[in-house]
């Protein structure tokens, strides 16, 4: 092997070597990457502009169903069933809705069953985002059926999973990558929650943090746009003004009206875990019961028509209910209801598989013990400074921080949907003791526990690509071996047989001038079907494969996956000459030392180091001192 020289390391080397890559070498398309975020906004805006109809349809669907279930006439005109006047009957109706919902899920799609986000979740993590399309219609049916008959739902949830179901649907059908499609999947999902309650910037936020699990141009731009149409949508379809709209206008609170907040929310917080938990020991319960799954929400239904019975605010939607909560128009005895009786009216129903929702009821419950705390806070405490709306306020995002662990998301939602932007730092104070509590309490969310249990990882924290940050000339090697093209075949076999510690799958090949050629591999080398003067350069199929020391190390992973090799050259721009040698050894060394960032504790200043210099200087001083005098 003449044209070799040998280093100190005992590697043998063609050339010396340092950056580049060639025109072909793979720099990350970012032309056609943006190009396609193009493509994906226009397809999401497509699907937000048609979930914000979707979205005022359900909602006549659902008044519909309950004009004729409560009051016998055919009207989409908004009415809520706790003004019924049908006595005992009211119990028969939500068990007849349940009936319709568990048949419709049996023959329909089991997948309409739960409250939406955890499905879409799931299927984003474990089918690349694929929803069957018969749940864009199956869904807000059947919801508006549940709803319609008494069910203590919202039409967030519903609406989420329909338009989560829509984008999937398109992404099915058009030629775009998974990604692509869990995108789509993602802005349907907020362009419908944006459309329901005209809270874009909180929809841009529940992608995060419960659907992307990511944070890039590439996704965000999609979903904003699509928020952006879904509010659009809203404000033309539903109105301008804030969905919970509050009596006063909310004053700038104290400090000791803040620390007041602050404890309430990891009272909250710890009502949260207990929510979660209490909710899933119920949907435990009917797993046990030995009756078909499809018979559940008939038995959800007679619990809600019961509590409907003795408590008629507690049947349907009840936004109603949360505006009248954050203006304290109740007595304390409907507040107390709304806390405990809807809670256990929603839990019940929630666990036995009915199509339904949980932001609405979570609002309710956490608004009603927000005004709860607060009046307890306020007998106590009368100079705390607390106000009852604003501790409703607090305690509905609160429940809802708390329990889905949504920080951002609960904050902008209720800013959004009440226009009160004094109560941005007690929310703060308020969701972030409350988010605490449930991250150090609760293993899993109220979002996450049911996909949990089937073994589905769900990401929870957000951290940049330690690849994305290191560059190719940080980890590449400027000593390896690099094969000439005019090397006989058997020279470089009876080289290999020297060096039994040598082990690679693919060879860097180049010119006697040190310029790149191509890779051979390991099995084509070895072929015994080769003539002993066969050159190498002959053997190589792989041609314009390489990096640049500029190139990102995720860069360099992306071309190794795809390619399949283990090993890349590293160019030089000038004149395409091989400079370094990158290995997939590299790069595991480089992720480990990124991991380290996390695991390895040590000071970076010691103090008692720096003692001892100290120390050492002023004897120094001492001494120089003395000799002065002397």
């Amino acid at each position: 092997m003449k044209k070799y020289e040998r280093p100190e390391n005992g590697i043998p080397i063609s050339i010396s070597l340092q950056p580049t890559l060639e025109a072909e070498s793979i720099p990350r398309p970012v032309i056609a990457d943006k190009n396609r975020v193009l493509t994906i906004s226009f397809l999401s805006v497509i699907v937000a502009i048609c979930i914000s109809f979707i979205a005022k349809f359900l909602i006549y669907l659902i008044n519909l169903v309950t004009n004729i279930s409560f009051y016998g006439n055919w009207s989409i005109a908004g009415n809520s069933p706790a003004n019924n006047s049908i006595g005992l009957y009211v119990i028969i109706i939500p068990v007849i809705g349940g009936i319709v919902v568990g048949l419709m899920a049996l023959f329909g799609s089991k997948a309409i069953r739960g409250h939406g986000i955890p499905e879409a979740m799931e299927q984003i993590l474990t089918n690349q985002s694929k929803i069957k399309p018969t749940v864009t219609y199956l869904k807000p049916i059947s919801s508006a059926i549940a709803i319609g008959t008494g069910g203590p739902f919202g039409a967030e949830g519903p609406i989420i999973a329909t338009g989560g179901a829509l984008g999937s649907t398109l992404g099915q059908l058009l030629k775009i990558t998974h990604n692509e499609r869990k995108i789509l999947l993602a802005a349907g999902s907020t362009a419908g929650m944006a459309a329901i309650f005209g809270s874009p910037v909180a929809g841009i936020f529940l992608a995060i943090e419960l659907l992307l699990f990511e944070f890039s141009p590439r996704s965000i731009i999609p979903v904003a746009l699509a928020c952006i149409t879904g509010a659009a949508g809203h404000h033309l379809l539903f109105g301008a003004g804030p969905v919970f709209e509050m009596s006063k206008l909310i004053e700038t609170p104290s400090n000791t009206a803040l620390a007041a907040y602050s404890v309430m929310g990891v009272v909250i917080g710890f009502f949260s875990v207990a929510v979660t938990k209490i909710v899933y020991l119920i949907e435990d319960g009917f797993e046990k019961l030995p009756i078909h799954w499809m018979w559940w929400p008939a038995i959800g239904g007679l619990a809600v028509g019961i509590i409907g019975y003795f408590s008629p605010r507690t049947l349907g939607v009840g936004y109603n209910n949360i505006t009248d909560i954050l203006s304290v128009n109740l007595t304390m005895r409907i507040i107390l209801n709304l806390c405990l009786l809807k809670f256990i009216s929603w839990a019940v129903a929630l666990g036995s598989g009915t199509s339904g929702g949980t932001l609405a009821p979570l609002l309710t419950i956490g608004g009603a013990t927000g005004v709860l705390l607060g009046s307890f806070v306020i007998y106590l405490f009368p100079a705390s400074g607390v106000s009852l709306p604003l501790a409703a306020l607090v305690g509905m995002s609160a429940l809802f921080a708390g329990a889905s662990r949504a920080f951002l998301t609960s904050i902008i939602f209720a800013l959004e949907t009440t226009h009160q932007s004094n109560a941005l730092l007690p929310l703060l104070a308020t969701c972030g003791a409350s988010y605490i509590v449930s991250y150090f309490f609760m293993e899993s969310t109220i979002m996450t526990e049911k996909i949990s249990r089937r073994g589905v990882k769900t990401p929870d924290s957000y951290e940049p690509d330690i690849l994305e940050k290191i560059t190719v000339e940080n980890v590449m090697e400027k000593n390896g071996l690099i094969i000439s093209d005019d090397t006989p075949v058997s020279e470089v076999l009876n080289w290999l047989d020297k060096e039994p510690d040598y082990k690679s799958n693919y060879f860097i090949v180049s010119n006697k001038n040190g310029e790149y050629k191509g890779i051979v591999s390991s099995s084509n080398l070895f072929n015994k079907m080769h003539k002993a003067d066969t050159l190498t350069g002959a053997l190589i199929k792989r041609k314009n494969i390489s990096v640049h020391v500029d190139n990102s190390l995720r860069t360099a992973v992306e071309l190794m996956a795809k390619e399949n090799l283990d090993v890349l050259p590293v160019l030089s721009q000038e004149n395409n000459k091989v400079i370094g040698i990158l290995s997939y050894h590299n790069i595991i060394a480089s992720y480990k030392k990124g991991m380290d960032d996390n695991i390895k504790k040590r000071p970076d200043i010691s103090l008692k180091r720096r003692g001892l210099r100290i120390l050492v200087r002023g004897q120094k001083l001492i001494s120089n001192i003395k000799s002065m005098a002397e």
